[in-house]
């Protein structure tokens, strides 16, 4: 028997979905949000879309982003973008605001932040 996994943990497909829905919504509507907003596309249907198949895989669940595309290189694949502090911040806002409303607080879910903050961290490629 396998151990359940985070992606299980949180519903699977369905939570992971409204989570990346969410994200984007509030990435898209709020003003403090413009900095990281302006690095998308203008329809960010195709970003929702690898986020869900990335964070299902991230999350212990079907590997949805490595079967269509291979290993995620999310650092390289991010650095045609400046990302700085401000970029990190904003898109950090808008994931713990969809976690908060998505998910129930408890402890999994403060050890899911604090890796999502990690991997956020990660991703910036410029001072400032």
């Amino acid at each position: 028997m396998s151990t359940p996994t985070f992606y299980d943990y949180i519903g699977g497909e369905d939570t992971v979905r409204r989570l990346v829905d969410r994200f984007y919504d509030l990435m898209d509507t709020l003003p403090e949000a413009y900095g990281i907003r302006k690095l998308h596309p203008a329809d960010l249907s195709g970003s929702n879309q690898k986020l869900f198949m990335y964070l299902s895989g991230w999350l212990g669940g079907p590997q949805l982003f490595v079967q269509a595309y291979g290993h995620p290189r999310l650092r390289a694949r991010h650095l045609p973008f400046a990302i700085g502090e401000a970029e990190r911040d904003q898109w950090l806002m808008c994931m713990r605001l969809a976690v908060d409303e998505v998910l129930p607080p408890d402890e999994a879910n403060a050890q899911l932040l604090k890796a999502i903050e990690d991997l956020a961290d990660h991703m910036r490629n410029r001072e400032g």
